[in-house]
């Protein structure tokens, strides 16, 4: 087996990339409650950093690191090149998203429809790879439409490896195409974690992670101690980031302490105030805050409290303080 890398280590947890949820605000948010997890940004599309110039979508937070660069595309010359952006730009992971199954993204012959084509994802790999230090990485689903997973998904396997391809994310569900909407295909084709299982007895060189349906850390906990290298959670890191990722660096590192959300959003003061002088509105901020204190008491209050605030004029730092105190009281009570 390979020796795995620091960046390998904080692949153990991962928060999934996900479209209009995973912005820069959302994984600096994140970072505050884990030290050690890996963060993706949203899908962000090679043409549109190549051909549209759109730089703006590559900015982060020194603070974010470890953080990822997930890529939509398929054409082997204009990836590289935004592999190379995103690299300039400091990224520590870039990642090519071969599992999306979005009628956008098929419409541009990317994302889960690269599973139909894999020599052509282990072009794209070795482009990328030879255009940038950071390292290379692959999300994608267990097949598509008619494919039997079975037979498609190790011979997937085997090409983007033998094009130096060493860590692979793999949903656990396959994606239907036709006939399901990006939001069905995350609930309703019926997920094999055995057969993620299955690949990383078959491939025990490759780095793997597991996602898809996991919302718990005590469900991660139970993937890594069957063997798998990496478990990355989605839904649930977003609507519950304490319940996900406050007891991360402790249960799922060894290391550090339980964060406290009470103190994330403390610590979020001054990141609003700063984004909030360039330009930004509040509520783009506070909307990935919304579910902090879910389950708890005054959780209700407190997204009362930021989403009927957030948006009006002038709204700043002070509402945010407001909100957290009503929770403090409510949890002393």
């Amino acid at each position: 087996m390979k020796d795995f890398t620091p960046l390998h280590q904080a692949a153990r947890l991962s928060v999934a990339p996900m479209m209009d949820w995973t912005d820069r605000h959302c994984r600096y948010l994140h970072r505050l409650l884990s030290r050690e997890a890996l963060l993706y940004t949203e899908m962000v599309t090679a043409p549109a950093l190549v051909r549209g110039g759109a730089l703006h979508l590559l900015e982060f937070n020194p603070q974010e690191h470890p953080v990822a660069l997930q890529l939509g595309g398929s054409d082997p010359e204009e990836l590289a090149e935004a592999a190379r952006l995103g690299a300039e730009a400091g990224y520590d992971e870039i990642n090519l998203n071969c599992g999306c199954p979005s009628d956008r993204v098929q419409s541009g012959a990317f994302g889960a429809v690269l599973m139909q084509t894999p020599e052509l994802v282990a072009d794209c790999v070795a482009a990328m790879r030879a255009a940038v230090d950071a390292e290379v990485t692959v999300k994608c689903r267990i097949g598509v439409d008619e494919q039997e997973p079975e037979e498609v998904l190790p011979d997937f396997l085997e090409k983007i490896r033998a094009a130096g391809c060493i860590r692979v994310t793999i949903h656990a569900r396959k994606a239907w195409l036709q006939g399901l909407s990006p939001k069905e295909n995350r609930d309703i084709p019926p997920l094999d974690y055995d057969l993620v299982h299955r690949m990383k007895a078959a491939f025990p060189d490759l780095h793997i992670s597991i996602n898809g349906g996991i919302t718990t850390l005590a469900e991660a906990k139970a993937h890594l101690d069957r063997g798998l290298d990496g478990v990355m959670v989605g839904r649930a890191a977003y609507h519950q980031p304490a319940d996900v990722l406050c007891a991360a660096d402790p249960e799922i590192y060894g290391t550090g302490a339980l964060s406290d959300a009470g103190d994330a959003v403390r610590q979020m003061l001054p990141y609003i105030e700063a984004r909030l002088s360039e330009g930004a509105k509040l509520n783009q901020i506070t909307r990935h805050m919304l579910g902090l204190f879910a389950g708890k008491p005054g959780a209700r209050q407190w997204r009362r409290k930021l989403s009927e605030g957030a948006c009006r004029a002038g709204a700043g730092p002070d509402l945010v303080q407001e909100a957290l105190a009503q929770v403090e009281t409510r949890a002393a009570a």
